[in-house]
């Protein structure tokens, strides 16, 4: 038995049904529900009338009163004659009352077969009565319900009721609550009463409980299983709870380098509204994002920083993260002692000097090749300049290193740090922007040189600089270049030249086709060349119409008929916009639904034929009875006789001797035919009816018949009132024939 409907209207506590008259009172439960096997216990309460004392009790089981017997006949569950003695153990169904108020019963094992109206037939000894009580019995046990509080704060108690509408003192059940399937706090409480059974459970929410479910089950102690379950997700209101994330992990940075701050909402109930920063407890008026950049890091950034948020229950602040600058020493620089020029041999001693540091300066390095020696910290003494020797210089290190700008030994020897260079960079490379690149080396002694580039490893011509007017795509790649003099060659480092341009190409590809089936999966992906990737997907149909997916791939999960149409996709990046070309998606109806809608058509065509055919019987009876009426009216109580007519046109006049004092003027024209017709008036006028329709207009007059039973009595209305003309035209094919003057009357007068 199906009950969803009857527990949607149980969300109120108790459901009595109270029956009244001017004689009975009852105060029971309007229906009662159980489940195979369970018992049942009806509370009842009544009084007779007079107060008079409890004779007679009969439970029927949907009893039907008979206006004949004037009596009642069903099931009998249960009688007794003599109320007050205990009920017997062995019955299945119990009255628990006596003669007074109680109406209460009980039964054991209940079964789906029980569900109906359990009727009441109670008698005193003056008077009797029949009270109606629905029973429900399903086969699986109910399901309780969870009532939650109107709203649910984060550290303030809440108090959550699992309740059933189900009472049977002699069944033992337990409720068992659990919080995200572990079992819940112990603070719970069971009361049973009359109507129903519940338990609560009291806790003190935490944000982290936002979201998680909570269940309640209904545990028999006779059968050691959970009977039934519900389950609810809490929805705890709580302020947004804020973590800080810093990139680079550590707090420390050098200046000059980037540091990100993320203020990650952990979670808020409702949701929140925007971040705002702070340093050192004052508002960052111009960082309101989730994300704070820093770039570059100066010295005077270090500080507490904290992100706050706010939602409709108040304002948040997270903890606070300690950002301390370090920068490396600042205004190294490597000098030359001896000024004189350097030559291949000689003792060169430099000295590296800074300005600032902090924290200060622990140690310090040399970049020269070769035989050399440190006399001090900060003093290099090289004792030989090889021919090679170029450049030298220092670092000042604390935590980090500064580097002097190299000193030129001015050593002759090969082109030294050759590298690729971009004239005017830009931070961004566009398709269509101009694009110089400069071939640069250090020094080179000689000076002389020769210049050589090439393209990821394939030669593209000599010169020191390589132009592109308007770069494309296919521009990319890794460039090198090589000087060479005299003495050697040294090839650059490949310097990659990366190309950003709008998305282009833009396809829609189908899978597992661009033909389908009704009820398979379809998947859209729209595919594209661009750089950056594209960052956002916006799909249309046949119509145009924006379908509000912003994927890369459209998924119709199941792919339906009305699917079927050209699709196309919009891909947009920081750039610009790109769009594919449509595609025709085919969703094919499946045999199933050509079946159904077949059936269908059958059906309609069947029905329309059935119809018709009735239709035309019903016309063809319709015409049958109509010709047979007028046949009867024209020939019933007349006689006719035949009178010739001049022009070769025959007239018929009709009499009726049973009208008396009635006169009637009737003519009846008949064009001559061809050949004329042998037979009877009625047969030859009928015969005689030419095609051309000529002559076949007929008048006629009709004089009402008198009342009056005898003919020297003259009745009460004028005689003209009684006269009634009429004309007749012919009926049938061709054209309707012009009024001739040759018309003639025939007068009988009985």
């Amino acid at each position: 038995m199906h009950l969803l409907g009857p527990w949607l209207l149980l969300l109120v506590s108790e459901c009595l049904a109270f029956s009244d008259s001017h004689k009975w009172s009852f105060y029971h439960p309007h229906t009662v529900y159980a489940w195979e096997g369970a018992c049942v216990w009806i509370s009842c309460k009544y009084t007779t009338p007079k107060s008079e004392d409890l004779e007679n009790v009969t439970v029927y089981h949907n009893a039907e009163y008979s206006s004949v017997t004037k009596s009642y006949s069903g099931t009998i569950l249960y009688r007794t004659t003599k109320i007050g003695e205990p009920p017997s153990q062995q019955e299945r169904v119990r009255f628990l009352g006596g003669t007074k108020n109680n109406c209460s019963l009980s039964i054991s094992r209940a079964h789906v077969n029980d569900s109906g109206r359990l009727g009441l037939r109670m008698m005193s000894k003056t008077d009797r009565w029949m009270e109606e009580i629905h029973l429900n019995v399903s086969e699986r046990p109910l399901v309780p319900r969870i009532r939650l509080p109107p709203e649910i704060r984060e550290s303030q108690e809440a108090t959550l009721t699992c309740w059933l509408n189900f009472t049977c003192f002699g069944y033992r059940t337990q409720w068992q609550w659990s919080l995200e399937e572990e079992p819940a706090d112990p603070s719970t409480s069971t009361t049973a009463t009359t109507d129903l059974i519940q338990s609560e459970l009291k806790f003190q929410p935490q944000w982290r409980h936002h979201g998680k479910n909570v269940t309640c089950q209904l545990w028999s102690d006779r059968e050691q299983r959970v009977l039934s379950e519900e389950t609810v997700r809490l929805d705890v209101k709580h302020r947004p709870k804020l973590q800080i994330t810093v990139s680079p992990r550590e707090a420390t940075v050098k200046e000059g380098d980037s540091v990100s701050m993320t203020c990650k909402v952990v979670s808020s109930n409702p949701e929140h509204r925007t971040v705002s920063w702070l340093k050192d407890g004052a508002p960052l008026s111009v960082q309101e994002t989730p994300t704070l950049t820093l770039h570059p890091v100066a010295r005077n950034m270090s500080g507490q920083y904290s992100c706050q948020a706010s939602n409709n229950l108040g304002t948040s602040e997270s903890g606070k993260v300690a950002l301390e600058v370090q920068y490396a020493p600042k205004n190294v620089t490597a000098v030359i002692q001896n000024p004189t020029p350097i030559r291949e041999g000689d003792r060169v001693t430099v000295s590296c000097n800074y300005n600032s540091s902090n924290p200060r300066v622990t140690r310090y390095q040399w970049s020269h090749r070769g035989s050399w020696g440190q006399q001090s910290p900060g003093l290099l003494v090289i004792q030989k300049v090889a021919w090679d020797d170029k450049t030298v210089t220092c670092a000042a290190c604390n935590s980090w290193c500064s580097w002097a700008p190299p000193v030129n030994l001015n050593v002759h020897y090969a082109p030294r740090d050759v590298r690729v260079l971009q004239t005017n960079p830009r931070p961004e490379i566009h398709s269509g922007h101009p694009v110089v690149l400069q071939c640069d080396f250090s020094s080179s002694r000689p000076g002389e040189v020769r210049f050589i580039w090439k393209k990821n490893g394939s030669f593209l011509g000599e010169g020191r600089e390589l132009s592109f007017n308007s770069v494309s795509p296919e521009d990319a790649g890794n460039y090198s270049c090589s000087v060479s003099n005299s003495i050697g060659q040294t090839a650059s480092e490949a310097w990659g030249l990366q190309v950003l341009y709008a998305p282009r190409r833009l396809r829609v590809s189908m899978a597992p086709g661009d033909s389908v089936m009704e009820g398979e999966k379809a998947a859209l992906t729209c595919e594209s060349d661009a750089n950056p990737p594209v960052s956002q997907y916006s799909w249309f149909d046949w119509n145009n119409q924006n379908l509000r997916h912003a994927g890369r791939t459209l998924r119709l999960d199941p792919a339906k008929v009305e699917h079927s149409g050209a699709y196309w996709c919009r891909g947009a990046s920081r750039l610009g916009v790109g769009e594919s070309p449509p595609s025709t998606l085919t969703v094919y109806y499946s045999p199933e639904t050509i079946g159904r809608r077949a059936a269908v058509v059958l059906g309609l065509c069947l029905a329309l034929l059935i119809l018709v055919i009735f239709g035309v019987k019903f016309w063809r009876n319709w015409k049958r009875s109509q010709s047979q009426q007028g046949l009867q009216e024209n020939s019933s109580g007349q006689s006719m006789r035949r009178t010739p007519l001049s022009e070769g046109s025959h007239a018929m006049g009709c009499c009726n001797p049973v009208m008396e004092d009635g006169i009637s003027y009737a003519a009846l024209r008949f064009p001559e035919t061809d050949t004329p017709g042998t037979g009877d008036a009625g047969s030859s006028g009928m015969q005689g009816l030419r095609q051309d329709g000529s002559d076949a207009v007929t008048y006629s007059v009709v004089q009402k018949r008198r009342v009056g039973d005898y003919e020297n009595v003259a009745p009460n209305s004028p005689e003209d009132e009684g006269i009634h003309y009429s004309e007749l035209i012919q009926f049938g094919a061709g054209e309707r024939p012009r009024v001739r003057e040759d018309v003639e009357y025939v007068t009988l007068k009985h």
